[in-house]
């Protein structure tokens, strides 16, 4: 069977999201920019934070130039202009950009080691932006009324804890209205800053980079602490690469232009306008734009604002772990379709609950989103400078573009993304080292699950017994053949199943029709129907099937077997036994096995995932399992 390719990957197997442009960009609004959308809650303010007292106009123009090219370069040009461009299939982000590099060359251990720790850092990333996202709307009542404070945290809490309550019931039935309430979001920013701009017009000399670099050459380290604090704009740039493949290219390109982009540039200016103008800075200066009667309408509309990035974060969460159970480095998780209007829509139970125990962890933790800033922005900083190392392969093997190309556009990239992160790396000691460690965590369950699962592969294949001689001591030892259909899931790719010889072992009897079926997880997220299965007789009523299954799919095996008929396969499945293994993981006796403290840890891991054929949904009541073990 052919490889399958992006090309025609999909044509059935997704049904892309129907709608015109418009529409299209109005519900990518409250799905994709939710993270980016809501940071001129908290940016600014860091970022007069970490200046100090302003003096004179440079002090203000500098860091506010700054925010405005870097939106510019790392939003607008790598990530929509660039990343964009280099999709797997439609999908983006940077697992689907190690997998789309991965089809090329199988064994990449450095590709690979970059796209899983940046997908790792991801997670902390999800785990920051609900707390300090949240917690920066919720201050806003500090302004309103002061006697509010000490209820700000709680009430944070509480909000966090009912949003993750309600992630298993889906989002389907509000989901529809979370792009008109992100509209009406971006256009109150906006008019907020023109109501600023107006004050001070003399503020759009900041669109000169002039203003930028000048204030990081002449304020030494304080300019460079700035830096980390300015990168927080750009803080859910990644979700629009990451979320691509729910809407596609073109649909995120016009919110980001038409709406997104002109309203954070008049927001960011309105508030350092504000300051121009000498408006206090201390409190946040976001909500100073706003008039006094209309504050606590503008924290209303803000909380659901943030509340729809978490729960954007959340949900991104729920597919980056589908993709890496899928692509084999995460064990099976128990995932729930929450809706039929999307493939997006799922629940996974497990991220859902660690994700807000570390959440709300951070929000009492760290009490205000002052505090959290400083843990925020390093995941974010270290996944993008991998996503440029990942794009400049990209642009020399898929776009064929040449090494000095390549390597000029890269490096820019490369050069950019690396201050960013030195900048932020300065904030380790302040709460930085909250998302590194999380993401080392994640890292190391994916490095383990796979080398695990590697082990149990390689102890697999090193007792298979070709088909001819099994059949031919069936035949000898008169092992009894009685009526039916046996399917045998298997991850041998030749061969004997080991299930089908400890049936007979066990059992001293075989099906009349045998059925071995073998899945694949492409480096691609679909696979059209056409290319879905191939199969082969390779001994009297004795079939063998290889399926092949995108990233962003889910083996549903009783539909696949529907379709074999059409393919040339004569066995009856109406009457049909699964036959599964059930594993138990033991460490090897003469010690070339994996360390003793992986090996349980994958044991842990592999007793806990689900179950084979909950995985592939196979209907319980005709499943039989056995059990072995096997020694790693």
């Amino acid at each position: 069977m052919s490889e399958a390719s992006t090309s025609d990957a999909g044509e059935t197997a997704r049904q892309p999201p129907q709608g015109k442009l418009p529409v299209l960009a109005l519900s990518a609004l409250g799905i994709v920019f939710g993270d980016i959308g809501t940071s001129p809650l908290y940016t600014f303010k860091t970022i007069l934070g970490v200046a100090g007292p302003s003096h004179g106009a440079d002090a203000v123009l500098g860091p506010l130039s700054l925010v405005l090219w870097t939106l510019f370069i790392i939003t607008s040009v790598k990530y929509v202009s660039f990343a964009m461009s280099v999709d797997n299939d439609g999908e983006g982000g940077i697992l689907a950009l190690m997998a789309l590099l991965g089809v090329k060359r199988q064994q990449r251990p450095t590709i690979v080691a970059v796209g899983l720790f940046g997908a790792a850092l991801i997670y902390g990333d999800g785990a920051i932006t609900p707390a300090i996202s949240v917690l920066s709307a919720l201050e806003g009542l500090n302004m309103a009324t002061p006697a509010l404070q000490p209820y700000v945290v709680p009430a944070a809490v509480t909000i966090l804890i009912a949003l993750f309550a309600i992630q298993s019931r889906g989002t389907a039935a509000i989901g529809h209205l979370f792009g008109p309430v992100m509209m009406v979001w971006f256009v109150t920013i906006a008019v907020m800053g023109i109501s600023g701009i107006v004050r001070h017009p003399s503020v759009f000399a900041a669109l000169n980079p002039v203003h930028g670099m000048s204030y990081l050459l002449s304020n030494g380290a304080a300019g460079f602490r700035v830096l980390g604090a300015v990168f927080l704009c750009v803080t859910g740039a990644e979700a629009l690469y990451a979320d691509m493949g729910h809407f596609g290219r073109r649909p995120i390109k016009l919110a980001w232009y038409a709406i997104v982009f002109p309203s954070l540039i008049l927001n960011y200016a309105g508030q350092a306008a504000l300051v121009l103008e000498g408006a206090p800075t201390d409190g946040n200066i976001f909500f100073r734009l706003c008039p006094e009667i209309l504050l606590l309408p503008l924290i209303m509309l803000a909380t659901v604002a943030t509340i729809i990035a978490s729960q954007s974060i959340i949900t991104g969460a729920f597919s980056m772990t589908r993709q890496a159970i899928q692509l084999g480095w995460l064990p099976r998780l128990a995932i729930k379709q929450t809706s039929s209007e999307g493939y997006g829509q799922i629940y996974v139970g497990v991220v859902n609950w660690l994700l807000m125990i570390v959440t709300v962890g951070l929000t009492i933790g760290f009490g205000k989103s002052d505090n959290l800033a400083s843990a925020y922005g390093i995941a974010v900083s270290l996944t993008m400078l991998m996503t440029s190392a990942l794009l400049f392969i990209a642009m020399r093997e898929i776009w064929n573009w040449s090494l000095w190309a390549a390597g000029s556009v890269a490096a820019c990239f490369l050069v950019i993304d690396s201050a960013f992160f030195l900048a932020n790396l300065t904030k380790i000691g302040e709460g930085g080292y909250v998302p590194l460690i999380l993401a080392i965590c994640v890292y190391g369950v994916m490095w383990i699950w796979h080398r695990g699962s590697e082990a149990v592969a390689t102890r697999i294949h090193e007792a298979l017994i070709p088909v001819p001689d099994f059949m031919a001591r069936i035949a000898a030892k008169n092992i009894p053949r009685v009526p039916g259909t046996a399917v045998f899931p298997t991850r041998t790719e030749r061969d004997t199943p080991p299930v089908m010889v400890w049936h007979v072992k066990h059992n001293r009897a075989l099906h009349e029709h045998l059925f071995v079926l073998r899945i694949e997880i492409l480096s691609v997220p679909w696979v059209s129907s056409r290319n879905r299965i191939a199969i082969q007789e390779v001994a009297p009523s004795f079939w063998r099937a290889d399926a092949r299954f995108g990233f962003m799919e889910r083996p549903h095996i009783p539909e696949l077997l529907a379709t074999s008929k059409a393919l040339g396969c004569t066995i009856d499945l109406d009457d049909v036994t699964y036959y599964v293994g059930h594993e138990t993981v033991i460490a090897r006796e003469d010690g070339n096995g994996m360390p003793a403290w992986q090996e349980r840890f994958f044991a842990v891991m592999e007793r806990n995932a689900v179950h084979v054929s909950d995985f592939f949904s196979l209907p319980t009541d005709q499943v039989v399992e056995i059990g072995r073990q096997i020694a790693i």
